[in-house]
């Protein structure tokens, strides 16, 4: 048992390790945050070479993409909203929207941030490909996959906006033709009720002009890979407005990178104090402290970064279910990690049924313990705790079968 547990919290270590990313979804991946429980990865598809086209033609031409995020009743998020290319089910953050809510970026694994959308080569802007505010639009018409070698650089491809508290549509990008216009359209956010935090802060709503200047520019920084450049535009974001929730967390995940750990836990607390509702400093928080095995203190963190936010952040409720379990508070940890596998469908974190399983040991339910770790060996055959896991079976099979 010892043993599953050590596995279990260097599996979390990894697993929780979010502050590293660059690119996708929560610092996730160039994005502060994840929103919609995803996974991010900066893989390439391998859809979007430049070769495959049909001969004589130049497929290597950039492709300029532009639209609009808005909330389902047409008004407009007063905050930077993350855009997600997602291909083939990897997703990478390609740009952010600015305070009307536009958005523009060059496609290609080298994406730019251009000021606005005469820069996109997108001409006057548009209101969007759709009268109203619909789901699931696709841009361009009519299938020209086979004759137009621009279209299979975005086979199986679509864009989503990702904002912790919102659900959001998507712009299907299959059938895009060279002649279509740049502007895709409008991608629509739907609010998830009984969500009592934010990824919204107030208080940076609330931030004078240079200080958001500067915090877009990091944001731009960000996604052309130069984190150096934006801890500074993060930095003096907070020096002209110290209330900046928003760039004190990205400070904090942009120094934690940097292996930077009292600083960061410093513009972390510094995010939390901003903004009291603000869910990511909590969850950041959380999981600095587990790395330090200072489960009370990682417990107290994340219970309220779930309170705040039940549904956002599944890694949040598996470190959770980590720290109760160590605390050896086991309703509150089977809680939590019955949440974890839950929000985790396809489940890119076995390891929160593992964790399920050992909960279940400690509360004496066998043969419930016995279905999770079985589940676990079936999920992560290659895990390097799998011969662990497989003896602690055989032993869970004969407490089951006494217990009968």
């Amino acid at each position: 048992m010892k043993v599953l547990v050590l596995f279990l919290l260097l599996g979390a270590i990894a697993t929780l390790d979010l502050a590293a990313q660059v690119s996708g979804g929560g610092m996730g991946g160039t994005t502060p945050t994840t929103g919609n429980g995803g996974q991010t990865s900066v893989q390439a598809n391998p859809n979007l070479g430049s070769g495959g086209g049909a001969r004589g033609v130049d497929n290597s031409r950039p492709i300029y993409l532009s639209g609009k995020v808005v909330i389902e009743d047409g008004s407009v998020l007063p905050q930077n909203v993350t855009i997600q290319r997602v291909c083939s089910g990897i997703s990478k953050t390609v740009a952010y929207s600015d305070s009307n809510g536009r958005f523009n970026f060059q496609w290609g694994d080298r994406n730019t941030v251009f000021a606005d959308a005469s820069d996109a080569g997108s001409g006057s802007s548009h209101n969007g490909a759709s009268g109203g505010y619909g789901s699931s639009q696709s841009a361009g018409g009519g299938s020209a996959l086979a004759t137009d070698p621009f279209g299979s650089r975005m086979m199986n491809c679509e864009l989503r906006a990702s904002v912790a508290g919102f659900t959001s549509d998507t712009v299907k990008l299959f059938n895009r033709r060279t002649a279509d216009s740049p502007d895709v359209g409008i991608i629509v956010l739907r609010r998830i009720a009984g969500i009592e935090g934010s990824s919204i802060s107030v208080t940076s709503m609330m931030a004078p002009k240079d200080a958001r200047k500067a915090y877009e520019h990091g944001l731009q920084s960000l996604l052309k890979n130069k984190p150096n450049d934006a801890v500074k535009d993060f930095e003096k974001a907070v020096a002209v407005y110290p209330k900046y929730a928003d760039a004190w967390v990205n400070l904090g995940k942009l120094r934690l990178g940097q292996q930077s750990v009292e600083p960061a836990r410093s513009a972390l607390m510094r995010a939390m104090e901003s903004d009291p509702k603000l869910v990511e400093p909590y969850v950041e928080l959380g999981l600095l402290a587990a790395k330090d095995a200072n489960w009370q203190e990682s417990g107290e963190f994340l219970d309220r970064a779930v309170e705040l936010d039940p549904v956002d952040f599944p890694q949040a409720w598996y470190a959770d279910a980590v720290a109760n379990y160590n605390l050896k508070k086991y309703d509150a940890a089977e809680r939590a990690a019955r949440t974890a596998v839950k929000l985790d469908p396809r489940h890119v974190n076995p390891r929160s049924g593992l964790l399920l399983g050992l909960v279940l040991v400690e509360k004496q339910d066998y043969a419930g313990a016995a279905a999770e770790l079985t589940a676990y060996v079936k999920l992560a055959p290659s895990a390097p705790d799998v011969a662990q896991v497989k003896d602690q079976l055989g032993q869970l099979e004969k407490l089951a079968g006494a217990a009968k």
